[in-house]
């Protein structure tokens, strides 16, 4: 049976985009429970160079490399790539993997599973909201 992917927010909220006030208090275990529930979502994982690249550097230094490539890779209004600009494969930057894991990958996923719409530029906000959906993965995952 092909498992179905869940929406972070049900469809009575996809009307428009939780403000940043809702989100900043969205629980964490709630959005990684939702995306437990997606096959492609929860088959990403740490492996051994990832975690030796995260043990080698300080959690600042890896929030600020995560939100430099969210305002780069992510937070566009047009992105060419859109929907390739994520690298899947280990040890090359562990954030990446987290992107996958968490629907921050592209602007496809991230409106599916977060309601922030893609075609127009991410705010601060919403940039910062998908850095600390990616830290949360990275720091359960370590």
């Amino acid at each position: 049976m092909k498992t179905q992917e869940l929406d972070l927010f049900p469809i009575d909220n996809q009307k428009e985009c939780p403000s940043s006030e809702v989100k900043s208090k969205l629980d964490f275990d709630n959005i990684f429970d939702r995306l437990s529930h997606s096959k492609f979502r929860s088959s990403f994982y740490l492996n051994n160079k990832d975690k030796d690249y995260i043990a080698k550097r300080d959690w600042n230094t890896i929030r600020k490399n995560t939100a430099d490539i969210i305002s780069k890779r992510l937070a566009p209004a047009d992105i060419p790539n859109d929907g390739r600009q994520t690298p899947m494969r280990h040890g090359i930057f562990p954030p990446f993997i987290a992107q996958h894991a968490t629907g921050c990958c592209c602007r496809g996923c991230f409106e599916k599973w977060h309601n922030i719409p893609k075609g127009r530029q991410l705010s601060e906000d919403e940039q910062q909201y998908a850095v600390d959906v990616i830290m949360e993965w990275l720091k359960r995952h370590v």
